[in-house]
Formats: C-alpha cells, structure tokens, sequence
C-alpha cells in the first residue's frame, strides 16, 4: 500500500533476541564503528551477534570530534541526543603563531542540526553505544577474540576463542570486521591492505589542565603554529583540554608513550609560554603514535565486508577517521539489511565497498595538504601563516573551511546508485549522490505553518523516501508515484513538501523534479515528475538479482567533492 505520508512496500521485520547460533550478522570489534553498525542493524530487525577481543571498553586518548555529518547519521540511528548530552559543541578555534593570534575559525555555519563539531572522548561514544544497543536487545561479547574466517556462498563460519579458553565453532550469514587495523577478518578474506607508512610524523597526545592566560573557555579551541610543528588544543567535556601535537620525528625508535614533561615541553615550546605548566587530569592520558595510510582493496569477499579501520586508516591529520568509519557503518547497516531481508540484490552490498573506498582514498589525498596541522619545514611555516590572517577575515573561506570540516559536502556522485535526469543541464537543488539539504518546511501541508519543520525529521533510516514539491503533487501526480512504487520489496515513502520561503524552496531543487532520498541520507535519483518510468526503472535494479551492469565509480570525483547546498 502507498499514501503520500506513509511507506511502500515489504517491512524490515521484528528483531528476536539473539543466540550463539541464532544471528544474521557475526560483527567483530566494539569500537565507535562495530557499534554504530550493530544499532543500524538492529533497528532493521536484523539479529547481531558483536565480539570484542579487549575485557571492556577502552579508557585512553582517543578520537574525541564527532564532525557535523558523523552527528547527522548517529542522530539517525537514536543517539544523537544522548551524545550530545555528554559532549561539548566546539564553537571556535583560535589560530596562534609566533606568540600571536592570527585569527579565529568559527564553526556552525552549515545548515544542520548538528553543524557544531561535538568533542567527546571516544570512551564515552562507546559506552553509550554500548548501552543503546543493549537496550536493543544485543550485549557485547567482550572477552572474545575471532581467530579464524571461511565464507561461503550462504554463510561465514568463523571460530572464536573465550576468555576461559573454550574454542566455538559458530555460523551466521554474514560477518562484518570492524576490529581494526590487525583485521582478521581481512586477512583471512585474502584482501590485501593497500598503502605505506608515513614517515617524518609522529603524534603526541594527552589530557591536561594548563595553567596559561588563555582561560578555560567552554566551546573554544587552539592551534598553535611553529616549524615542524602543530599543536592542536581542544576542550574536554569535564573540563581541561586534549593537547595533539603534529610534530616532525627526528628519533623513529622512540615508540615509549610521553611522560606529562615531554608533553609540557612540546605545547611550551610550540606555543612559545616558557613559563607554562601542565596538571594531569584525573585520568591521565599519554599517548604516542605513528601512522600507515592504507586501504583495502576491497571492502567486501562474498559474505564477509569490511569497516572502520580494517577497511582504512591514516595518520589523524583533520580528526575525521572515526567519523569516515561511522559513516560507512551508516552506509553498510541499511544495505546489509536489504539484501538480507530480499528487498535488494546483492549487489547492492557492492555500492558500499565501492562509495566507501573513494571516500576514505579522497581523505587520504587531501590529508596530505592539510597545512593547518601537518608540520611545515621554516620556509613552508612562513609563507603559510602569513595568508591565515587575510583568509580568516573572509566570510566565505569560513564557511568553506567549516564545511570542509563538516562533512556535509562530501557526496556519492560516482556511485551506482546515484542517477541524474539524462539530456538536460542541471537545475538548482541537490544532485544525486549529494547529502539530501536539511531544508526548513512549512509545518502545514497546505500553507506555512507557525513554525518550520526540518526535512531531515521526516526522513527515515528504515525507508527510502521520495521527496518532491507539496505545489506539484495534486491527486494524479502522486497516483502515479504510488503506481511506480507499487511491487517493489523496497520501503518507499512518498513525501510531498512546502519549503519555508522561496530561498528554501531553491534549496530542496526545481519544482518539476523528483527526488528519491535513500535510507542513509543522500539522493539516488533525480528525474523529472513527469517521467515515473524512470522512478520504477531504478527500483527494478535496486530489487532485481539480474540487475543490469553499471559504470563502478573512479577515484577522480567529476564534481565538487565539498559543493556547498
């Protein structure tokens, strides 16, 4: 059945409790990624099973920014608000170099609900994706390690290896690596790990308490700039700062974690204050590390897929892997679910290998250029710090850096999945493969209401939704969207809407369009109302095992990979 406010087709189904030999998806690893993979699943009435080698959730310097997109998706799957709750919004970020400020960067210039980077220890993330998935019913096994992977054409058998040191033998018909760089689960697909390591960088890291003439101002962060290098400095949710320092690596063979006067001297002499001290905070938290860029060379063999750092890592230049992890677990969990529950082809599962892969290589490139944070040799120091100031004074370098940062502009123009209206040039509006505008709606159906309603509140990760102008959808224009739907095991919603004002309605895209949302965000397809063949062609090859061939996406984007909407 089909309504203009409700869905179209088969639903996902209800989640049962889950047992060693009763689950539809093995996931291993309890980090940030596993986790928000394991709740997307669940949410789909899929029956997970996730194992973790490590006794509990980690406490130690981590990731900590939760970027604008990475919130959209988390706010998605429930827990936005609850991390929120814990966090603290980074407002902005004052740039310093030779014991001067050069400037401010301030964040929340996107269109979002989430557009502030939210900093929160990566501890916290997991202890409450934790406990929302336990509420889901699905518990953590920690204390379990995979140690062996064979996928066949129906299933993944895989052996597990309990703190008590009974070995199990178990099956489910599909299993997800999530558990790292040292992946298992890879290694045993037989997928290599694409990359090298990045020599001449080593990051130093802690939590701390300065006692400096800068203040402890809530929602506001540093960087300090120097030769060889970059010391960023973020406030913490309880209170204190996490100190990064991007610096050159003149000893390789020190790999022993800093002491708290290693980590003083390197902010006192970045941030040119001899006179700095440093207090540990009540965890004290030290860490060093070097990094390896690399990618899988496929994130998918059959029933076994790859996410999070066992798909891709990087040196954390930007502080986006984490979030480029999150996101691909958003992308995974409601394809997985549909294939698994018949409502697409298999292939589908083929769309996050290839979205995911070119994004994380995308990140990998224009990491490398990120000279806000990669050290800089004198010469390269100067000429950079000496552009900040102009730059920083221009509204639109801001919002193009805030947006960089965010998230919000990366796209999926390359997929398979994202097809535009042939043989006509572009009009206004997202095109597909973009994030889907959070555009400000009118509250009535008929006419503004007192108050706008967000687009993205009306979206849903369970249900693909057709989104078009309320002005255009009279009674025998959404007959036909609903005849074009009809049939197909993909849950569509068909959602007429009137934007707030004229601007917005710019933003949602031309009035004689259709535009069909998928579950995670962004748009599949963009084709004229008047043309709903083209609207039941794209469903037939979503749903269809005999789908026709498609051009697979390059790494070289044709399009913006950051075009504002």
């Amino acid at each position: 059945m089909a309504s203009a406010d409700g869905g179209v087709g088969a639903s996902a189904g209800d989640g049962v409790g889950e047992g060693a030999g009763d689950v539809d998806v093995c996931v291993v690893g309890a980090g940030p990624v596993g986790l928000t993979l394991a709740i997307g699943l669940r949410r789909l009435g899929i029956r997970v099973r996730i194992v973790d080698k490590a006794p509990a959730t980690k406490r130690e310097a981590r990731a900590l920014v939760l970027w604008a997109r990475a919130r959209e998706a988390l706010d998605a799957l429930g827990v936005g608000e609850t991390l929120r709750r814990h966090g603290v919004e980074l407002e902005s970020v004052t740039i310093h170099a030779r014991d001067r400020a050069l400037g401010e960067l301030t964040t929340g210039w996107a269109r979002s609900a989430h557009a502030r980077p939210l900093n929160i220890e990566q501890h916290d993330i997991e202890r409450l994706l934790s406990e929302e998935l336990a509420r889901l019913g699905t518990r953590v096994e920690w204390n379990t390690e995979l140690t062996d992977v064979k996928v066949h054409d129906d299933r993944a058998e895989f052996t597990l290896r309990h703190e008590n040191g009974t070995v199990e033998s178990a099956v489910a018909p599909w299993i997800v690596g999530c558990e790292g760089t040292a992946s298992v689960v890879r290694d045993r697909l037989g997928i290599p790990f694409e990359g090298r390591r990045r020599t001449g960088l080593q990051v130093v890291q802690g939590n701390a308490r300065p006692t400096w003439q800068l203040g402890e101002e809530p929602g506001r962060g540093h960087i300090f700039l120097a030769p060889h290098r970059s010391l960023l400095v973020f406030p913490l949710p309880g209170g204190g700062f996490r100190f990064f320092c991007f610096r050159d690596d003149p000893d390789p063979t020190l790999t022993a974690a800093p002491t708290i006067g290693e980590l003083r001297d390197l902010v006192a002499e970045t941030a040119l204050m001899p006179g700095l001290r440093l207090e540990p905070t009540e965890h004290l938290w030290l860490n060093r590390a070097r990094f390896s860029d690399r990618v899988a060379a496929r994130l998918r063999s059959g029933r076994g897929l790859l996410a999070g750092d066992a798909a891709h890592a990087w040196a954390p230049v930007g502080g986006h892997g984490m979030n480029v992890g999150i996101l691909g677990a958003h992308n995974l969990a409601w394809k997985l679910a549909a294939v698994h529950h018949g409502q697409a082809a298999e292939s589908l599962l083929d769309t996050y290998s290839d979205e995911q892969r070119l994004l994380a290589v995308r990140y990998i490139r224009e990491m490398r250029f990120n000279f806000m944070e990669l050290p800089l040799p004198p010469l390269g120091f100067r000429a950079f710090t000496a552009t900040v100031p102009a730059a920083l004074a221009r509204r639109g370098v801001q919002r193009r850096l805030d947006l960089r940062l965010s998230d919000l502009g990366r796209n999926h123009g390359d997929s398979a999945l994202s097809r535009q209206r042939p043989g006509r040039r572009h009009r206004a509006g997202p095109r597909a493969g973009d994030r889907m505008p959070d555009v400000a709606l009118a509250a009535g159906a008929g006419g503004q209401g007192t108050a706008a309603v967000r687009l993205h509140t009306l979206l849903g990760y369970e249900r693909w939704t057709l989104v078009l102008h309320a002005a255009r959808a009279d009674a025998g224009v959404l007959d036909l969207l609903r005849e074009a739907c009809e049939g197909f095991p993909t849950p569509v919603r068909v959602l007429p809407v009137t934007p707030w004002d004229a601007a917005e309605a710019r933003r949602l895209g031309h009035p004689d369009d259709l535009r069909l949302v998928r579950p995670d965000g962004y748009v599949g397809l963009v084709a004229p109302l008047a043309r709903t063949a083209l609207l039941r062609s794209y469903l037939v090859t979503l749903a269809s095992e005999g789908r026709t061939p498609v051009r697979r996406p390059q790494e070289h984007h044709p399009h913006d990979p950051h075009r504002p909407h």
